[in-house]
């Protein structure tokens, strides 16, 4: 869990380096400061478990295991990135693993992990499908219609709420009309988790106990993992000044309980690794993530003729 989540944030750094340079452009939404909440659920998971992301979704995929390199060369526009270079920041797949994909579309891939979800129960397979949607798309309508189905149907689904305490601009305190998204659940008959997002460990152990309801077919959970963005929303959409919406002290305040740091000292607290040891793990994920970046420069564009093809599952046949 700690490599992984010392991948998503060098990756994350990198990323707001090379796209302050003008290596690419478009909007990349940073999850620093978040990395506690996936890695934390999808070590609960296995490979054959499926996940569905959001904008704000590096961090997932590589939570789940994904590759580095290709998520780099994705978000560079390049052949060898995951989507082929046609996805960009917001839409990162690798069925291999289990990785659905993300949207831009706030609550949309929240239908698709049901859907996932669903095809388990019909097929009587036994993975389990989990998706991340935030604060924001909590007051989707898709969503709550997704949430009903799954109990509905005692489907294996978590639903999993990274509440990073804004939408954007907004605090969803001005727009969730309960005081956790979490309270939620009981409108739709499912347990509802509040748990510390800052925490990877608090995160494992409340995902496993939903994949054990899930696996044994008790149906769906909530899950709300209480986090906090540092960065703001997205890169290259302009930069709103903190203070119209959020105070530095609450930024600092939240800084004092970065994830990576609260598990490194329960490890080391623990006798389960040393200083040293967790330092090298940086180490090596600052020094593969290099490795990504330049496996993404030197990945060539997808060539003009290619624009029209993976736009459908099939050929469509001729009349």
């Amino acid at each position: 869990m700690l490599r992984r989540m010392w991948m998503i944030r060098n990756f994350e750094l990198k990323v707001m380096e090379v796209h302050a340079a003008g290596e690419f452009t478009g909007a990349a939404h940073p999850y620093i400061g978040e990395e506690a909440v996936a890695v934390g659920a999808c070590a609960a998971l296995d490979d054959t478990d499926y996940i569905a992301g959001n904008h704000r979704s590096h961090g997932h995929p590589i939570a789940k295991g994904g590759r580095v390199d290709k998520a780099m060369a994705e978000l560079y526009g390049r052949v060898d990135g995951y989507c082929k270079g046609k996805g960009g920041s917001m839409h990162l797949a690798d069925y291999s693993i289990g990785i659905l994909g993300e949207s831009g579309i706030l609550g949309s891939s929240v239908p698709v992990a049901v859907g996932a979800a669903l095809a388990a129960h019909i097929k009587g397979e036994n993975f389990v499908s989990l998706a991340f949607f935030g604060d924001g798309a909590s007051n989707q309508g898709a969503l709550h219609e997704s949430m009903n189905l799954a109990s509905v149907w005692n489907l294996p689904m978590i639903f999993l709420c990274e509440n990073n305490q804004y939408a954007v601009t907004t605090s969803y305190a001005e727009t969730v009309a309960v005081e956790h998204v979490s309270d939620r659940a009981s409108a739709y008959n499912m347990p509802g988790l509040l748990v510390d997002g800052q925490d990877a460990i608090a995160m494992y152990e409340a995902t496993s106990e939903a994949v054990k309801r899930a696996r044994a077919g008790e149906g769906p959970t909530l899950i709300e993992g209480l986090t906090y963005r540092y960065e703001e929303h997205s890169l290259g959409l302009g930069r709103v000044r903190r203070g119209e919406y959020r105070e530095q002290s609450e930024i600092d305040a939240w800084r004092k309980r970065d994830p990576l740091v609260i598990l490194e000292d329960t490890l080391i607290a623990q006798g389960i690794a040393t200083r040293e040891e967790c330092d090298a793990i940086n180490a090596e994920t600052v020094e593969e993530v290099e490795k990504a970046t330049d496996f993404a420069r030197n990945s060539p564009f997808p060539e003009p003729e290619e624009l029209f093809e993976d736009m459908w599952a099939d050929e469509i046949p001729l009349p």
